[in-house]
């Protein structure tokens, strides 16, 4: 049995090293699948289509092409390949090997789907693309350091026009060349102070053009919005790509960065122990192998149903982000009472190290908490979309036994509510910290609002939600709340009214009526609460007995501004600055929606001292000196400073 069990363990450890040394040859990036009304049965046509079509084009010649596999009404199938410009012809046929190997695996029941390696892409689709642009998905990928130089004033700048101008070179590369040529891509270099930057830029050779240049101008649009002088970044959708790093990530001479090494078993003395090793064990590893197989099987299964109950289709697409049980509870000491951060509105939060040494933030839900249940589906759903520096990165999930666990990148800082309403003892924000968190805030917003794929709601901005790093950045958290609307839609309505008194709208408050403009409400209230250091709800204080709406409104009219600030902002220079703010927290909260100015301008008002700012009309629940009364808070009780509740994966679709 012993010597059986060894031999066993040494053939799984050599189909292990075989399959990891293929895998090995091509680097994975990302891959998205089509979900509800766009998927297939098991063992149906389209299947056997989507197979012939796969083994079809599995082995290429060239590094572009397309593909058509016909079919009755809309089954017909369609599909296309395209290598990075400057890899060999070894590394390409690996590459899309790899990823006609994965891509079913990962998207089982999908009419469209595209994956992107670091070498090829590779999609499907039952609608004919060819020719078209495609820009959704588009993933963004940034290299978590920064730009090292004694200034980096003008990255930005610098990294756009950089961009621009390697997508010019694409363009030019493209006159006079055939549209079936693969070779159509650029690649540049230019140095930024001491910094040498490399970039990369191609799209698909099917495309016009014009529609070439209208595709790289889309993806370049992503990357200097969220790179914030990252030292390296790209940007990928189905039509387009392009990349820039610190080092020179392509191969300059068009030679292969892969190799393709010998198979195991071609090595004539690993084929003699092969033989040997099979002769011996041959009826031992058939056993032990398919019990093995069986209990994978088994446990795989069980997992994916509970995936499939709480995500239903989209359980697939979110398979890169699961963590197991066992790696949780290892990195949290199982949830040791000396690793809990803090409570939240439906279970407890712990910090956890993962064998990475990478700290994180471990969302414990509460078991049987129906209403836990749908924040965790929507929280999971919703963030896995989505990256800005502003926004609490989700790392991943967890469903097995009885836990709903969320893991979030860690933030050291604690939330702003413990800075702005802590103890006496508690550290005071000096106004360019306060300034920052405001500027941070409205950027993660107005992605929120304007640069998401679908229009995001969040419908809980407070305090308590925004978390600080350790450089006292802000991050929005706590997505439980959030709703998706597309992108042409201006508002919605629910019967279920939630969030937290203080800072909801009027008349998502009244009425269920939520819009951007309810979070731009919220935002004002935080700015005002940022400036005055006090609470909108809870005060003591009878000057504040009214709300801090109505104090600061009060004191607006009257022109008695200094009585709102905090008595802790004493910087020189800085008058200005805090006005504007107030300013434009009153803005915010304006009764009629319509007159609140969106997120854009809220970001050009504090970015710009030029711009001529409209006075604020009353502000809402301003009804001579009376508030409305609370209609529910997201965990039904008072409300106390809280800690981190939560602390990229590097991709985020757009």
């Amino acid at each position: 049995m012993i010597f059986h069990n060894c031999f066993l363990l040494f053939f799984l450890i050599i189909i292990f090293l075989c399959s990891a040394t293929i895998e090995a040859r091509a680097t994975y990036l990302y891959h998205n699948c089509s979900t509800a009304g766009k998927t297939f049965d098991a063992d149906s046509a389209f299947q056997s289509r989507r197979t012939t079509l796969l083994t079809t084009i599995a082995s290429p010649n060239a590094g572009f092409r397309n593909t058509t596999i016909a079919g009755g009404g809309n089954e017909t199938i369609y599909g296309l390949y395209m290598c990075r410009g400057d890899v060999s012809l070894p590394v390409c046929n690996q590459c899309v090997l790899n990823a006609t190997q994965r891509l079913p695996s990962e998207c089982p029941f999908s009419k469209e789907a595209v994956i992107w390696y670091d070498e090829c892409m590779l999609r499907y689709s039952n609608i004919s693309f060819f020719s078209i642009i495609d820009q959704w998905p588009t993933v963004v990928i940034l290299n978590p350091k920064n730009i090292s130089v004694s200034s980096p004033t003008g990255f930005s700048n610098f990294l756009l026009s950089f961009m621009n101008e390697t997508a010019s070179m694409v363009a030019a590369a493209a006159v006079g060349k055939p549209s079936s040529d693969a070779k159509i891509y650029a690649k540049n270099q230019k140095k930024f102070q001491s910094e040498t930057l490399y970039s990369l830029a191609q799209c698909t050779p099917d495309l016009q053009l014009q529609d070439c240049k209208s595709c790289l101008s889309g993806v370049i649009r992503n990357i200097p919005l969220c790179s914030d002088k990252k030292i390296g970044g790209r940007a990928v959708n189905p039509s387009c790509n392009i990349r820039y790093e610190s080092f020179s990530f392509f191969d300059p001479n068009q030679t292969a960065s892969l190799t393709r090494s010998r198979p195991f078993f071609h090595r004539p003395a690993a084929r003699i122990s092969a033989i040997v090793v099979a002769s011996l064990v041959v009826g031992g590893i058939i056993f032990y192998f398919a019990y093995y197989l069986l209990k994978i099987r088994m446990e795989k299964r069980h997992r994916a149903n509970l995936r499939q109950k709480y995500f239903g289709r989209e359980s697939t697409t979110l398979e890169h982000l699961r963590f197991s049980l066992a790696t949780i509870e290892a990195a949290t000491n199982k949830f040791s009472h000396e690793n809990r951060l803090g409570r939240g509105g439906f279970g407890q939060v712990f910090k956890g190290v993962l064998p990475t040494g990478e700290e994180i933030a471990v969302k414990r839900l509460s078991k049987g908490s129906g209403q836990g249940a749908a924040e965790f589906k929507n929280e999971v759903l919703l963030i896995a979309r989505l990256q800005h520096r502003n926004l609490v990165a989700l790392l991943g999930f967890c469903v097995e036994e009885q836990e709903k666990l969320l893991v979030y990148e860690y933030v050291p800082n604690r939330s702003l509510d413990y800075f702005l309403f802590g103890s006496q003892n508690t550290r005071v924000l000096d106004w360019m910290e306060r300034s920052k968190i405001i500027g941070g805030v409205a950027r993660g917003i107005l992605y929120l609002h304007e640069y998401s794929r679908l229009k995001i709601i969040h419908r809980d901005l407070k305090p308590s939600n925004i978390l600080l790093d350790d450089e006292m950045n802000p991050k929005i958290s706590d997505f439980g709340l959030a709703k998706m609307v597309a992108v042409s839609e201006d508002e919605g309505s629910t019967n279920r009214i939630v969030g937290t008194y203080g800072y909801m709208s009027p008349e998502y408050a009244m009425f269920g009526q939520y819009s951007e403009k309810s979070d731009v409400f919220s935002f004002g209230v935080i700015v005002l609460e940022i400036v005055s250091r006090k609470k909108n709800t809870g005060s003591h204080d009878s000057q504040y007995a009214d709300g801090l709406l109505s104090y600061t409104w009060k004191k607006w009219r009257d022109e008695k501004l200094v009585e709102i600030l905090d008595s802790n902002i004493n910087e020189l220079g800085s008058f200005n600055e805090v006005i504007k703010c107030i300013q434009i927290g009153l803005l915010c909260v304006q009764e009629n929606p319509n007159a609140r100015p969106s997120m854009a301008t809220v970001v050009s008002y504090l970015s710009n001292d030029s711009i001529q700012m409209p006075l604020p009309q009353e502000p809402a629940f301003f009804l001579h000196g009376h508030q409305r009364q609370p209609i529910i808070s997201n965990n039904g009780s008072e409300e106390s400073c809280s800690v981190n509740e939560a602390s990229m994966s590097e991709f985020f679709p757009r």
